[in-house]
């Protein structure tokens, strides 16, 4: 996941988009022929000698390499021909407003860190934005060749001409729940280290790594709970949909809207999310 959360207000437009659900099947096929052109940029990279920058500057890592820039710049390209009137948010390009309240908001390469070690857990992040959240979501995976698509009519995991309907598992306490995180270091803030090693010890079992992989793990019914920090909106827009599809629920820490990034939990059922937020919020997690 990039570091640095970021407000994206700016993505907000009054009054949102509205679509209907035969224009939405059509923006998701768009959104999966987007995800298709992503991962023919970013496979001949995988595993194979590649160059990586650090953008961060000296006191902090963040890598991006020739996948990630191909990655956006082919999703950007075919963005501009389909819908020129729609704005693009990426992590790469920035923020180029459209015409109109409808933004796709892109990660090229979600997981940099682990492509760069030849890890399976990276994917590209694909989600429409209306002005006022996130409709749909697709994260793809080319070298597993999964992809996972959600929005307001159903949710789903395709491979290679295999599909299934995503679902939820309903955990509803927190002593039997698998929790996942990206990675310690996430928690910068020393109350949000403290909040997170809270919850970690009440649950059955905390993993690291996943990035976007452990959400769609969540909506596979795999994973009860993820909680990251310092998200940016491209890092968690497109998982929303799928999450919230397949019968989840994904806010901020205060159980506000986590579509602008920062500090989120994603949990596969109301109960356990709101045992989690009680814990991260200082309280007892409750039974």
């Amino acid at each position: 996941m990039a570091k640095g959360a970021v407000n994206a207000g700016t993505l907000d437009r009054d009054p949102p988009a509205s679509v209907g659900d035969a224009e939405l099947r059509d923006l998701t096929d768009f959104a999966c022929r987007l995800a298709d052109a992503a991962g023919a940029e970013i496979l001949p990279h995988f595993r194979a000698p590649l160059a990586v920058r650090n953008k961060a500057g000296l006191d902090a890592y963040d890598p991006v390499t020739a996948a990630d820039l191909g990655s956006e710049s082919a999703m950007r390209a075919l963005i501009r021909s389909a819908y020129p009137d729609h704005g693009i948010y990426g992590e790469e390009g920035g923020h180029v407003q459209g015409a109109g309240a409808l933004t796709w908001v892109i990660d090229p390469l979600d997981g940099t860190r682990a492509f760069i070690t030849g890890a399976l857990h990276w994917g590209v992040l694909i989600a429409l934005y209306d002005g006022a959240r996130p409709i749909l979501g697709v994260m793809d995976q080319p070298y597993t060749r999964e992809r996972f698509v959600g929005n307001r009519l159903g949710a789903r995991w395709m491979r290679e001409g295999q599909q299934r309907r995503l679902a939820t598992r309903a955990c509803n306490d927190l002593g039997e729940a698998v929790l996942y995180t990206t990675a310690p270091e996430m928690f910068s803030d020393e109350g949000e280290s403290q909040a997170f090693g809270r919850l970690a010890s009440r649950v059955r079992l905390t993993r690291y790594g996943g990035d976007c992989y452990s959400y769609c793990m969540l909506a596979s019914g795999y994973v009860d709970l993820v909680v990251e920090s310092d998200l940016s909106p491209y890092d968690i827009q497109a998982l929303i949909p799928i999450i919230e599809a397949a019968g989840g629920i994904v806010t901020a820490w205060t159980g506000g809207a986590a579509h602008y990034g920062g500090a989120v939990v994603a949990a596969g059922s109301a109960a356990i999310h709101a045992a989690a937020v009680r814990v991260l919020q200082g309280g007892s997690e409750g039974r």
